[in-house]
């Protein structure tokens, strides 16, 4: 067996010619890159031109390979001709959240092809700190404001259930549309409500582009349960709702769990989300009522099978220990 001393002796001749090797091997390899970094400029080059994705060295000598990787991300993602756009209607209402809450939307609808983003603001004006944000996520947007009446808002920031929030924002947006684009337009469009303080599927989007009239899907962790859901026929046919909440409703769904084709919008331009004389949980049913029957619903996400999209609801901070004057510096937003 070698003592400790040789072994020792050893390691010292062998680690001097480790590092002269590896030396070496650094200044070989040095040039190349530098050909590499030169030759590729800001390395933002657009693989649309052709360029090949290998390069070879110039010298005959030279027999090392450099494989060039590079990823164009676009912000958001190209526009298509082909795929119909899809206009996402969110009302919006200042609150410590409400910068958060869009912040994640905005993140979701950047990976959306042909998405239009028509936010609404609860509000007698656009606020800065919407307008901001809108213009700094390269989202393809629409900004509109419409306050909601005083003497439909109880003390606080409690309102009367009758009048759910969001009901005159959205009704804004769906007259934009018809105001917007011509009924005999070819452009070819979908209408969905997405709320800021839910969670969505990139795949939803994908599921509701191919909606002719109506289009239904599961929503999860709304009315008391893990999920509401259409009721679908071995047929492919909606034929009910699996929900506890008055499932006698004629549309017993939530606000994100259908979307509607453009031209369906535009063609009737009476349906509206009613404003007054309309329970708690009826408003789908306002809208849906006037534009389908149950049997014209699209059952999608695998014949409402699978779920999509989360009623998440973003908790509500604490903020106790900002006093009446507050702490912390009330110029930053959040």
């Amino acid at each position: 067996m070698p003592k400790r001393r040789d072994i020792l002796a050893i390691v010292l001749i062998v680690l001097p010619w480790t590092l002269l090797i590896t030396v070496w091997h650094q200044s070989a390899i040095a040039p190349l890159l530098a050909i590499r970094k030169d030759d590729g400029g800001d390395g933002h080059r657009d693989l649309g031109q052709g360029s090949d994705s290998k390069e070879y060295c110039s010298s005959d000598k030279d027999i090392v390979e450099v494989v060039r990787t590079e990823y164009v991300y676009t912000r958001p993602p190209p526009w298509s001709d082909v795929l119909p756009t899809i206009h996402v209607i969110t009302p919006t209402y200042s609150r410590p959240v409400q910068k958060a809450e869009l912040t994640r939307l905005a993140n979701t609808f950047l990976h959306v092809p042909n998405l239009h983003w028509i936010l609404v603001e609860d509000s007698q004006r656009r606020t800065p700190l919407v307008t901001r944000l809108l213009h700094e996520t390269g989202l393809n947007y629409t900004h509109l404001n419409v306050e909601t009446p005083r003497n439909y808002k109880l003390r606080g920031d409690i309102r009367d259930p009758r009048i759910p929030r969001g009901t005159m924002q959205r009704n804004l947006a769906l007259r934009w549309l018809r105001e917007t684009f011509n009924i005999n337009s070819t452009q070819p469009g979908i209408v969905y409500f997405a709320d800021d303080d839910n969670t969505y599927s990139l795949e939803l989007f994908e599921e509701m582009r191919s909606t002719r009239k109506v289009s239904v899907w599961p929503v999860a962790f709304v009315g008391g349960l893990r999920y509401e859901s259409p009721k679908v026929n071995a047929a492919g046919k909606v034929y009910g709702w699996k929900t506890v909440f008055d499932p006698h409703r004629p549309f017993a769904i939530d606000m994100a769990g259908f979307a509607i084709n453009l031209r369906l919008i535009l063609f009737k331009p009476q349906a509206y989300f009613k404003l007054r004389g309309v329970k708690g949980g009826y408003q789908e049913s306002s809208l849906l009522r006037e534009l389908v029957t149950l049997n014209d619903l699209e059952p999608k996400a695998a014949n409402c099978t699978k779920i999509l999209v989360w009623h998440t609801r973003t908790e509500k901070p604490v903020l106790v220990n900002e006093g009446k004057k507050g702490f912390t510096d009330p110029n930053v937003e959040i």
